[in-house]
């Protein structure tokens, strides 16, 4: 599979927020169409409109979600999977960041910017490619 990160950072230099960026890229391929996931995740950027976890990292979760999910509505059996998934994915962007909120991030109270909007944009999109479509580039 042919990397999509230039398109994630496509996607925010059209104006779609850090979420939408991340999202909107590659939720095709788990059967989800652009609009839906541009509408579904509207709300996760600048760190979930209220400055908490940052709005990328919030796709990534989106995207392990679709992935992952075994959508089993009467017996749903795939949340630990779903999370353990995950865990790895924030922790490679803590390793690299420092944090997963968005307002420590972007240093609001301390006055340290510790990572750009669309650093942040490109390393959840190298996460991605890295944890959830490794078998897909195999």
């Amino acid at each position: 599979m042919d990397s999509r990160i230039e398109k994630v950072m496509e996607n925010h230099q059209k104006g779609y927020n850090c979420s939408q960026a991340v999202a909107c890229a590659y939720c095709d391929l788990f059967g989800v169409d652009e609009k839906e996931a541009f509408r579904a995740v509207e709300c996760f950027g600048r760190g979930m409109g209220i400055m908490g976890t940052c709005g990328a990292v919030s796709a990534m979760a989106y995207l392990v979600g679709l992935k992952v999910s075994d959508v089993d509505l009467d017996r749903p059996r795939s949340k630990v999977s779903s999370y353990n998934t995950l865990k790895p994915m924030t922790q490679a962007f803590v390793d690299k960041n420092r944090s997963l909120d968005c307002k420590t991030l972007k240093g609001l109270d301390t006055g340290v910017v510790l990572r750009s909007c669309t650093g942040c944009i490109q390393d959840a999109a190298e996460i991605v490619e890295t944890y959830l479509l490794k078998e897909k580039s195999e």
